[in-house]
């Protein structure tokens, strides 16, 4: 592997405006990285690469590099680009297992992460590198969220989220309440009552988008949200169709197939999947089938009935009379997005969300109710793991930022203490 990667690193040109830099979220500095790997200092390039982004070597694995660093990468124009996603998981992961420095000195101030998805771990190891004393309440088991519970392990081994809840986490002083659910036997306002300065809510979005057509309840129907979280647990058959073309639906096939599924089949609104091409070609490739421009009408436990849909070359959709048909099924697996829950704004006075239930925050994070901050998937709806750990970043600067301001406020506060 190490010969192959440095194949790919003596391909960069070393571009004085580095356009894979661009294309990243988080502005990954891609040429100082590659750099740094040719000139063996393999973890001074692994350092930088965490101190930019936490979750490095998930966003090496995870992440829409075909649009993103290398979609932007000039070598691509013509021929291949340079792979960074190969480069970075190779520098991150080997790194990775010399990281053991401690906690860092506290500064005394409490600070509450509200679940550990892409957001509450990002913002945990940064708020964690300043001092301050971190829990993490997580509602399952275990740390990681959507990276866990919505991503296949052939996409993203959890051994990689252990590797991060032990060294980025436990090794500096984080702690973590699994199986707990802020807005039932504990609330934001108990946080707050038990010396927490500011609460970050990155709880992100697990209610599976419906819909509402016909059937929907039926025994042989499910969510694809709901399905990625244990997938050990459903028997769908030997026959399954998917309604949705997203990402997430192409982990659901893909999933299923592994899983035993013999024919499998996503049936797509538009004439395009919303897939990426990276992952629609990986689904195709492994067996997966695909119907376009069908809009589902009824769920019957035979299967699903879809109408024909004429699309114009502006994307404009218009139903086709007389084209209904019944597509034979075992199961049905529905994978049209999510949204957020709702538990801890139904609980929490003054805490504002929008008509989709998203929290309102602004770009810092700061939410209608001071003290308390969110980003992420349950801000901005459902988006890639790179980018809720761009907007993060910035987020933990704020907290960072209000915490101080309010250590500052305490200072000038008079000594009301007893003078004998």
């Amino acid at each position: 592997m190490a010969l192959h990667v440095m194949d790919e690193a003596n391909r960069c040109l070393q571009c004085k405006v580095p356009q894979c830099r661009k294309g990243c979220p988080i502005s990954t500095n891609i040429p100082e990285a590659i750099r740094l790997l040719k000139e063996n200092q393999l973890d001074e390039a692994g350092r930088m690469l965490f101190e930019n982004n936490p979750l490095t070597t998930v966003c090496s694995l995870v992440c829409d590099h075909e649009k993103q660093c290398e979609g932007h990468c000039v070598l691509g124009r013509k021929g291949a680009p340079v792979h960074f996603s190969t480069i970075e998981n190779y520098i991150s992961s080997a790194y990775a297992h010399k990281m053991t420095r401690g906690p860092a000195p506290s500064n005394g101030m409490r600070v509450a992460i509200v679940g550990s998805g892409p957001a509450g771990i990002t913002i945990a190891i940064i708020l964690a590198r300043y001092g301050y004393k971190v829990t993490i309440f997580e509602i399952k088991d275990q740390i990681g969220g959507v990276l866990r519970y919505g991503i296949p392990e052939f996409r993203l081994p959890k051994s990689v989220l252990d590797d991060i809840q032990y060294r980025h986490l436990e090794m500096k002083g984080i702690q973590i309440r699994p199986n707990t659910t802020i807005g039932g036997a504990i609330g934001i306002d108990d946080l707050f009552r038990d010396g927490y300065k500011a609460i970050f809510i990155g709880t992100g979005v697990w209610n599976p988008n419906a819909l509402h057509i016909r059937g929907e309840t039926l025994g042989n129907v499910h969510f694809g949200i709901n399905y990625l979280n244990n997938p050990d647990s459903y028997k769908l058959g030997e026959q399954v169709i998917v309604i949705g073309a997203g990402n997430a639906a192409m982990d659901v096939a893909r999933t299923a197939l592994r899983k035993g599924v013999r024919k499998l089949t996503c049936f797509s609104l538009t004439r395009k999947v919303a897939a990426s091409d990276y992952e629609y070609s990986y689904a195709k490739l492994e067996g997966v089938e695909f119907e376009f421009n069908k809009m589902p009408v009824e769920i019957q436990d035979e299967g699903v009935i879809f109408r024909d849909m004429d699309e114009d070359e502006e994307g404009n959709l218009t139903e086709i009379p007389g084209t209904d048909r019944l597509y034979p099924s075992d199961s049905v697996i529905i994978s049209i997005s999510q949204g957020p829950k709702n538990r801890i704004v139904s609980t929490t006075e003054g805490l504002k969300a929008n008509e989709r239930g998203l929290l309102m925050a602004d770009e810092t994070g700061h939410t209608s109710r001071p003290g308390i901050f969110a980003s992420g998937d349950v801000v901005n709806g459902a988006r890639t793991v790179v980018e809720a750990v761009a907007h993060s970043k910035i987020v933990a600067e704020a907290m960072h930022e209000y915490m101080q301001g309010l250590a500052k406020e305490k200072e000038k506060q008079p000594d009301t203490g007893n003078m004998s």
